[in-house]
């Protein structure tokens, strides 16, 4: 894919549904009582691996464009599968499903692709180990493939050393089939969205501080679930309006869950002009339409308890802060080095090849704003957040951007170019 600079992009556009919820959705589903109908799925690559990985333990599901049923078969109603059960590149369905199968009567295979087996589980291992489970790096290097032999589960109270949605989800999964309370403490909050929906299917979950603690459970129940549009995918857009001259961008209904609107934050303190419309509170997971402005941005320092809140934003935030006036500091966010690929070494790599000021550093970077970048290819390192990133970064740098192995964004937004196309970007094929 080729980028060049973009005249003002204009009008409306609805996201795909939000990545995390869409998981969840199915996983709790699958080993809940009843149906379960999900509106708003995220048709991405990931979210249809965990899909497949529950029809391989005899769930049925139908997915029929954005509307996803599943038939769940109960709490320990999941079956032996026949196969190796494929993550792909998901490492919330590899951390999350490795709570449920923990429990089971039966043992099984987690397996999925480069990236994944190079991804590190023992942060589940571990804790996982603590309550029971019989978990076992294959290659022996903690990481998949995952060979799990599931058994009965005891209580565990774990201090997480970071916060990190994965981590909890999969410990508090394990929990629904334990013998007692388990509890998961973390340095910050991380994002809630377990907590918030396994309480809609009938769980005892409570959160005070930092701490979640979940009861067993002898049942969940079906449920249905609307997925909110994802800030996550919203970033994109948020930074191209805020970035390109003379621009103005209405983003339909994104969800603002407080444990993942950092990225909100951290905009307001760079000077954008973003406004928040149509603010829904009602449910569990609130929404908003985000209408975005093109402003001149000024550097920020982002750091500590934020950081968890917009984890996968750092990379477009890194390039927006190209943009802004005055210096940038990223730091507490190692976390990056450990997803898709090491964010940080590729967005210093990436950006200082644009023509930027960029400096790494061991948890984050320094950003100095205001130099001029220009087009080079840059390679996705088949990371999506990377090169949905640069995409955006393409339509404000002089000259052209071509991003290598583009179709990596499949695994979040499979429309995203398009998307980007229709607000007047400058896409071509």
């Amino acid at each position: 894919m080729k980028f060049t600079k973009a005249s003002p992009l204009k009008g409306e556009i609805t996201i795909p549904g939000d990545k995390s919820i869409s998981h969840r959705s199915v996983m709790f589903g699958s080993i809940a009582k009843g149906t379960t109908e999900i509106s708003h799925f995220l048709q991405g690559a990931d979210c249809l691996s965990t899909i497949s990985c529950f029809k391989n333990m005899g769930i049925k599901i139908e997915n029929k464009g954005d509307r996803v049923t599943v038939h769940g078969n109960g709490l320990h109603g999941l079956r032996k599968p026949d196969t190796i059960l494929d993550c792909g590149n998901s490492g919330t369905t590899t951390r999350l499903i490795s709570g449920i199968l923990s429990a089971q009567n039966f043992r099984v295979t987690l397996t999925g692709d480069e990236s994944i087996q190079k991804r590190p589980m023992k942060r589940i291992m571990k804790p996982l180990a603590q309550m029971g489970a019989d978990i076992k790096s294959v290659n022996n290097n903690d990481c998949a493939p995952l060979r799990i032999n599931g058994q009965s589960l005891h209580g565990i109270h774990y201090n997480s050393e970071v916060a990190s949605a994965q981590i909890k989800s999969s410990i508090l999964l394990a929990g629904l089939y334990a013998d007692s309370e388990t509890k998961v403490t973390e340095p910050y909050v991380s994002r809630n969205h377990t907590e918030i929906m396994l309480k809609s299917f009938g769980a005892d979950v409570q959160t005070e501080g930092t701490t979640a603690c979940i009861y067993p459970v002898r049942e969940l129940y079906g449920n249905k679930i609307v997925v909110p549009g994802d800030i996550s995918s919203a970033a994109y857009f948020i930074a191209a309006g805020l970035l390109v001259p003379d621009s103005e961008i209405l983003i339909k209904n994104v969800g603002i869950n407080p444990t993942r609107d950092g990225l909100l934050h951290i905009c307001r303190d760079m000077g954008a002009d973003l406004t928040l419309l149509e603010v829904h509170k009602d449910s569990g997971e609130p929404t908003a339409d985000i209408l975005v402005r093109s402003s001149s941005l000024h550097g920020t320092v982002i750091g500590g308890a934020i950081i968890p809140t917009l984890i996968d934003e750092l990379p477009v935030i890194a390039a927006m802060a190209c943009f802004a006036k005055g210096e940038t500091v990223i730091q507490d966010a190692a976390e990056l080095k450990v997803k898709e690929s090491n964010r940080i070494e590729v967005m210093v790599q990436n950006l200082a090849a644009m023509g930027a000021d960029v400096t790494e550093t061991e948890d984050g970077m320094i950003i100095r704003g205001g130099k001029p970048l220009h087009g080079t290819v840059i390679n996705s390192n088949l990371d999506h957040r990377i090169a949905m990133t640069f995409a955006v970064t393409g339509l404000c740098a002089e000259g052209e951007t071509e991003i290598s192995r583009a179709e990596c964004v499949n695994i979040s937004y499979p429309g995203f170019y398009q998307d980007l196309e229709q607000l007047q970007s400058p896409v071509k094929r």
